[in-house]
């Protein structure tokens, strides 16, 4: 099988699966915007924070991937086994200081000004999802492992069949009915709850009964910390979460900032942002299976078919890509209509996507650089350029161009601000890790 067709492959694979669990945020944003504008706003906010919260910590877990592809491709497979099982010691740790950020939320809505009316809903919000975090972090552990093994099919057969569960419980919860209070956007985060439980439960049983795992001896008796190789975790994952944390935050601290710009300024920011997590699962899930493939080879020690792989992933998802974002620029309009019920919502969420569109081209280049990196170790250069530019120039530049101006520029107070300048951020962030792609690349070469 060609390099194509094995990165498309699994590529796509990855893509219905996170295009699935996307889908739980697709359908709570409409079900939140149905039931009222308040819990549009409110749902808007919550999950701002979550993501913001749960992303850091993915990206500590999801920098386990090279590790393991690596291990997988030198033919260790009992390596990986306990290798998988002294990463649990880590993520209970981002348990921990996840599950204590949900619970005080109070200084972060102080400091980005979200009105009074919101908070209560909010903080509700992230009370319940607080039960559905630790189950969260332990499948993604799960669906980290399946990438770097290549075999990424059991997870998304989990992840698309949860829609059945996900979709009646978050209307039913939501709007109750059956003996149930409507909770509006609570009701959301309770289905969520169910369904991540529902998840990790699912992947424990596979993983004990699949054959699939059987090489790699995973099912065994947990040994101790090996404070060895979780420092070497630790290096790697904590950088490369913090740099996943400053990307999402960059992203979703703007939902906390326009909040102050009322209910119709927080909801049509709630459908542009929606629809660019959901177009970013397209280069992600191009990243995730480049990635796999780099680290295999490099785990071979063949450096010339590791390098072919980054150009060939690089090159789907340009085209990808640049596909996505032609769609969405002409049909901002109608996808706008299908998220809002209110005309005055819709026409400023079609004015964000038309923003959304050249967003989405600086997203997807740095996604994949982001990803390869990590197969070379590289991990404090690009954590570093996230916070010059995505904090720096898109956030911050965009809270000025909203809220003070910037020089001959009067203050905007529209959320069309931050899109501006985070879109500019992510053109200039793509450039920067190609470059230090390139040095990584170079430098890996002449080491091997």
């Amino acid at each position: 099988m060609s390099e194509l067709r094995t990165i498309a492959r699994h590529a796509g694979t990855v893509l219905v699966g996170q295009l699935a669990v996307m889908a739980f945020g697709v359908t709570d944003t409409i079900v939140a915007g149905r039931y009222s504008e308040q819990a549009l706003a409110a749902l808007s906010v919550g999950s701002a924070v979550y993501v913001s919260i749960f992303v850091g910590l993915m990206g500590v877990l999801q920098a386990l991937l090279p590790t393991w592809a690596e291990l997988h491709g030198a033919g260790r497979g009992h390596d990986v086994g306990r290798s998988v099982r002294q990463a649990l010691y880590l993520s209970g740790l981002t348990m921990v200081v996840g599950v204590t950020a949900l619970f005080f939320p109070g200084p972060l809505l102080r400091w980005t000004q979200v009105p009074p009316a919101l908070q209560g809903e909010v903080r509700e919000y992230l009370a319940v999802l607080v039960l559905a975090l630790p189950a969260a972090l332990l499948f993604r552990m799960y669906s980290t492992l399946n990438q770097s093994l290549g075999k990424p099919l059991l997870v998304t057969w989990l992840q698309t069949g949860s829609l059945l569960v996900k979709i009646p419980l978050s209307i039913w919860f939501a709007f109750g009915g059956l003996g149930l209070q409507a909770r509006g956007a609570v009701g959301c985060a309770w289905a969520t709850v169910v369904v991540n439980w529902l998840f990790i439960l699912l992947a424990l049983w596979l993983i004990r009964s699949q054959p699939l795992y059987e090489p790699y001896a995973i099912w065994r008796r947990l040994e101790r910390p090996d404070w060895r190789a979780i420092g070497q975790f630790a290096r790697l994952g904590i950088p490369g979460g913090l740099a996943i944390m400053v990307e999402v935050t960059s992203f979703t601290l703007m939902a906390l900032f326009i909040a102050r710009q009322g209910t119709l300024a927080s909801a049509a920011h709630q459908v542009a942002s929606n629809l660019a997590a959901v177009l970013y699962m397209t280069p992600l899930s191009i990243a995730i299976a480049t990635s796999a493939r780099v680290s295999y080879w490099l785990g071979q020690g063949d450096h010339s078919r590791a390098r072919a792989a980054i150009r060939t992933g690089f090159r789907l998802a340009a085209a990808l890509s640049l596909g996505l974002a032609t769609t969405t620029l002409l049909a901002r309009h109608g996808i706008a209509s299908v998220y809002a019920k209110t005309p005055e919502v819709a026409a400023l969420a079609a004015t964000l996507l038309a923003w959304l569109a050249v967003f989405h081209l600086g997203d997807a280049a740095q996604a994949v650089f982001v990803f390869v990196l990590r197969c070379y170790r590289v991990a404090i250069a690009p954590l570093v350029a996230y916070c010059v530019l995505l904090w720096g120039v898109g956030l911050s530049g965009g809270y000025l161009l909203a809220y003070r101006g910037i020089g001959p520029l009067p203050p905007q107070n529209s959320p069309l601000a931050f899109w501006q300048a985070s879109t500019l951020a992510l053109l200039l962030l793509a450039p920067i890790l190609l470059t230090i792609l390139w040095r990584a690349v170079r430098r890996a070469q002449r080491q091997a």
